[in-house]
């Protein structure tokens, strides 16, 4: 299971935030403390994002390795500095892709997301999900991997008008209505807060005074023995800045209407899509598009020994 943080505060390095923790993000990539029973090792891949006084889009760092494994990080955290960052290491969950694009944090404009989970029965399970979104979503995804496919869920709330907390609420409504099963713990930071779910994961936070100004840190699991570290109870919605920490408890919002909700059960494309074929068009079950969850069929056919993409 995937490991993950976002820091808010005085500008520290990459390494003070990631690797210099006695039990910081660095350390959970092989030896977490918490959720165990999900998996230990984090060796496929990682990611930093952070952001600078001079730019509102962050600049990101991915590698589809250990984190241990890479010295060129090593070096760069060193040397690079940052009031507000996300970071994450990687477990791959079976049928996802290996490559870089897979790993968080996710970006689009000037936010971060990052996803410590797994979405049940990917990619089948899905379909109702996908089907929310339009052809061009889909096509922008970053990867074939359950994160992204949440990802781009959550950015199509925010470029809805939905606030951060809003908008993780109403992907966690969709999962919901969808039925899915699954670990969907996210982060989400546009530099200037901090919005996160706990559904299935542990997820921690601290929020500190000091001399440089107030800070808050928002992780899988504690990076240290120092007191201040509280948790956050399963099924909650955190939204934090610098100078405030909320936690509330998880509830479908309203902005997950009868027509979205209808759409995930069906696993149908949205009208606009339905309307490309003309009417009476017959839809061979073999046809891999099939109006009717043929999505589903389509990405599960995928994933077959004689599917055209089956790699793992």
């Amino acid at each position: 299971m995937c490991r993950h943080l976002a820091y808010l505060g005085p500008p520290v390095s990459l390494r003070e935030a990631i690797i210099d923790p006695p039990y910081g993000l660095y350390r959970q990539a092989w030896a977490p403390r918490m959720m165990r029973d999900s998996g230990t090792m984090n060796i496929d891949g990682f990611g930093a994002g952070w952001y600078t006084d001079a730019d509102p889009v962050p600049a990101r760092y991915r590698h589809a390795g250990p984190i241990w494994a890479d010295p060129s990080f090593a070096d760069l955290t060193r040397v690079t500095r940052s009031g507000a960052l996300l970071a994450a290491v990687r477990d791959a969950s079976a049928g996802t892709e290996p490559s870089a694009s897979a790993c968080s944090p996710f970006g689009a404009d000037h936010w971060l997301f990052s996803h410590n989970g797994a979405l049940v029965g990917w990619p089948g399970t899905a379909a109702g999900l996908a089907a929310t979104l339009s052809p061009l979503e889909l096509l922008e995804l970053e990867a074939r991997v359950d994160s992204a496919l949440l990802w781009a869920l959550t950015l199509n709330r925010l470029r809805a008008g939905s606030t951060p907390d809003e908008a993780l609420a109403a992907v966690i409504g969709l999962l919901d209505v969808a039925q899915v099963t699954g670990r969907f713990n996210f982060l989400l930071t546009d530099g200037q807060m901090i919005a996160a779910t706990a559904a299935g994961h542990s997820l921690w936070y601290r929020h500190t005074s000091g001399p440089g100004g107030d800070s808050v840190m928002v992780a899988s699991e504690p990076a240290g023995d120092d007191p201040g570290w509280t948790e956050v109870p399963d099924r909650s919605l955190l939204a934090a800045t610098t100078a405030n920490v909320a936690v509330r408890p998880l509830e479908v919002p309203t902005e997950v209407t009868a027509d979205t909700a209808e759409r995930v059960r069906r696993a149908s494309f949205p009208d606009g899509m339905a309307a490309a074929f003309p009417q009476g068009t017959a839809f061979p079950e073999d046809a891999g598009f099939a109006k009717d969850a043929g999505f589903a069929k389509d990405m599960a056919a995928r994933d077959t020994p004689n599917g055209r993409n089956h790699g793992q």
